[in-house]
This record gives C-alpha cells, sequence and structure tokens, in this order.
C-alpha cells in the first residue's frame, strides 16, 4: 500500500473493519429477502412494502387529526381507537422484522430511523398506561422521509443529503458565529437598557432589552418593545444595518461548503449489517461499519 493512493488506504480499512463484521452463521435467506423487501426500493416488493407503509403512515395521522375535532371524537372516537391499535400493531411487527432482518440489531435500533420508528410506535402502549399522550402519534408524519425513495427520487434525497453533510461541515463556523451573536446582542441590550429603562418600561429590565436586540438584529421586528429617546433610535438603526449583514453571514458559509461537498450517494443502498443508507453509489463496503454492500444469500 502506497503513501499517495487514497484508495489503497480505504480499501484496505473496509477489508480490516470487516473482518468485525461477518455475517452470522444462522443468516438465514428468509431474512435476507425480509431486508430486501423492508429496507430496499430498488425490488418490486420493497417498492410495494414502502407504499403500503405510506399509506398507513398518512391514514393514521389523519384519522389522529380528526380525532382531535370534538363533535367527530363523540361520534366515531371508538373507530378511531380501533384503528390506531390496527396501525399501531402493523408498526410493531414491521419494527421488529427490521430488527430481525440486520446483522446488528442494536445499531438500526439506535439509528435516526430506528428511533423514529420506536416513536412513532409506543405512544398507544404508552397511553395505556399514562393517558393522553397518544397525541405523539402524529410522529409517525417523520416516516414519510422514506418517500422519496419509494418513487424513486434518488436525485432529490441525494440532494438532501448533500445539504445535510455541507451543514454538518459548516456546523462548527456556524457555531462560532452564533456566539459571536449571542455576545452582540447581550452587549446592544445592555446599552439600550442604560439608555432607555429610565422612561421606558420595555426596557425595565436587561434580559427585556436583550429580547430587543434578538428580535431587532434578526429582522423579526415584533414592534413591542421599541426605543423612545433619540439615542436609542441611533442605536436602533444601526442593529437594524447589522442584522441584515448578519443574516447574510450564515449563508455564505454554507454555500462554501455545498461547493466543496461533492460526492454523490446513493440513498436506496442500505447497509444489512448497521442500516446505515446513503453510500457513495459505486461503494462495495459501508462507510460507517465496513462491511460489504455485496448481499449475497446463502
Amino acid at each position: 500500500m502506497t503513501k499517495d493512493n487514497p484508495r489503497e488506504k480505504i480499501e484496505f480499512l473496509n477489508f480490516d473493519t470487516q473482518k468485525n463484521s461477518e455475517k452470522p452463521t444462522n443468516y438465514s435467506p428468509l431474512r435476507a429477502k425480509i431486508h430486501s423487501v423492508i429496507f430496499e426500493a430498488n425490488t418490486p416488493m420493497g417498492k410495494l412494502f414502502d407504499v403500503v407503509l405510506l399509506i398507513m403512515i398518512f391514514t393514521s395521522v389523519i384519522v389522529l387529526m380528526l380525532d382531535t375535532v370534538p363533535h367527530l371524537n363523540l361520534r366515531y372516537h371508538h373507530v378511531f381507537v380501533v384503528f390506531e391499535w390496527i396501525v399501531t400493531v402493523f408498526f410493531t411487527l414491521e419494527y421488529i422484522l427490521r430488527i430481525y432482518c440486520v446483522y446488528k440489531p442494536v445499531k438500526y435500533m439506535t439509528s435516526f430511523f430506528g428511533i423514529i420508528d420506536v416513536l412513532a410506535t409506543c405512544p398507544m402502549y404508552i397511553n395505556l398506561f399514562i393517558p393522553g399522550v397518544n397525541s405523539l402519534m402524529v410522529l409517525r408524519i417523520f416516516r414519510l422521509l422514506r418517500i422519496f425513495r419509494i418513487f424513486k427520487l434518488d436525485a432529490f434525497l441525494s440532494q438532501a443529503n448533500f445539504l445535510i453533510f455541507a451543514l454538518r461541515d459548516s456546523l462548527r463556523k456556524i457555531s462560532i458565529f452564533l456566539f459571536f451573536v449571542l455576545l452582540s446582542v447581550t452587549v446592544f441590550g445592555s446599552v439600550l437598557y442604560i439608555v432607555e429603562h429610565d422612561i421606558n418600561d420595555g426596557f425595565r429590565s436587561i434580559p427585556n432589552s436583550i429580547y430587543w436586540a434578538i428580535v431587532t438584529i434578526t429582522t423579526v421586528g415584533y414592534g413591542d418593545i421599541a426605543p423612545i429617546t433619540p439615542f436609542g433610535k441611533i442605536i436602533a438603526a444601526f442593529i437594524m444595518i447589522v442584522g441584515y449583514s448578519i443574516i447574510a453571514v450564515p449563508t455564505g458559509i454554507v454555500t462554501s461548503s455545498l461547493i466543496n461537498t461533492g460526492k454523490k450517494k446513493n440513498p436506496t443502498k442500505c447497509c444489512i449489517n448497521c442500516a446505515t443508507e446513503s453510500h457513495d453509489i459505486n461503494a462495495n463496503y459501508c462507510h460507517q461499519c465496513g462491511h460489504t454492500l455485496n448481499q449475497e444469500v446463502d
């Protein structure tokens, strides 16, 4: 392996990591088939399953919304409850199958979609012991993120991932910028407190003044608090001008990261070992755990 060949380094690391991600000896063709149906959207059965899943999600969210309408709740509450239990059982079985068909269930259970699946399934069970939490079932709407894979909107999801990678890359710069903004509104708010608090009830405390500075510097401008002294108005005008400049900074940071982030991903290529999605189009190994992406069925 040469020092100047990054591809060789990647292949070597993947090969080394793969030793710890071998296929379990009890991994049957049935589990591989279930994985292809539940996790992949490139097969007819996979697409059909995801479409059925989306219909269940849409319907359950609509039913939940209708159940909050008083006159519908009085007439059809029992029907809504029965349907919610049907949907909950469906999601429970789906979640169990997802855990069953991956190599490492804990990896999936702690992943983003794994957590969303739990949040979408558990409210009805919790409601048996703590009444009133069934409104949390609206969290099922997050599962609609899978719609991009179902209708072959790979380009859209790839661009969404592209944006996520860029935001992740610019997180540190944006954090520093937000700290600067927080420092600025604290200073501006304190100055306005000194200038206005004797004659303006809106600036009767520094926290109130900082709240005004945040509203002003972000150009929201609620208008519930406003300076009335000439010097206060001059400072406010300066903060408003600064606010326009501040809005452009995060945009420039993210734009720069977007330019520097250029890898294309395949949102439908899912690792059978750790359930990580969105791999390089030509990737042979998972970028998360190093397991091979070529799912062979014995």
